[in-house]
């Protein structure tokens, strides 16, 4: 149970740190944590824990939304929470999504997910895409994968990149916006 305490108050005190505050919802929840485990609630305090780990994930997706390029002239791109949705519900990770459109109603939706599961059960068709026979594009020092309209790279063996829909003489020069070298070591 020691180090249990000891984990909850390194938690709290890498928070604090961390955000360089020291009154905020993340903070306040590992205190109500540390807290009840003080107190013998051992259950409420694994509560609060899990609810401060929400509170991070959701500070992370916001962070992960930074690296989607702004839409083009003429276009208009919104959060996409249904496909970041879909992505929780297949194993975890962080995922952002955004849905590009125009009044003509051209439209493609661009996702990013870091440290899934998922990426695992990919990687191996990304990284050989040449050698399986698959259509490849490269971006800058990337190469993503063509197949059907989606195109998808796997960055630093733990970022997926897709995009859905669209043409390619939209998405790659927006793909060629985001800075994967940064991508690829997000969250470290």
């Amino acid at each position: 149970m020691n180090t249990l305490k000891t984990m909850l108050a390194t938690s709290a005190l890498l928070t604090t740190l961390a955000t360089g505050t020291f009154a905020d919802e993340v903070t306040d929840t590992l205190e109500s944590a540390l807290k009840a485990y003080g107190e013998g609630d051992v259950s409420y305090a694994i509560e609060e824990l899990d609810y401060a780990k929400q509170l991070l994930k959701e500070m992370q997706t916001g962070a992960l939304s930074d690296f989607f390029p702004a839409p083009p002239a003429g276009w208009t791109a919104e959060d996409d929470a249904d496909t970041v949705a879909g992505f929780a519900m297949m194993g975890g990770g962080t995922a952002a999504a955004k849905r590009y459109f125009n009044d003509a109603g051209e439209e493609f939706t661009m996702t990013i997910v870091v440290d899934s599961p998922m990426i695992g059960m990919m990687g191996g068709m990304l990284q050989n895409a040449g050698a399986m026979g698959l259509k490849t594009i490269r971006v800058g020092r990337e190469k993503f994968v063509d197949q059907d309209g989606t195109v998808s790279a796997l960055i630093e063996g733990r970022v997926l990149v897709q995009v859905e829909g669209g043409e390619q003489d939209v998405i790659v020069p927006l793909l060629e916006q985001i800075n994967f070298r940064d991508l690829g070591r997000f969250g470290y």
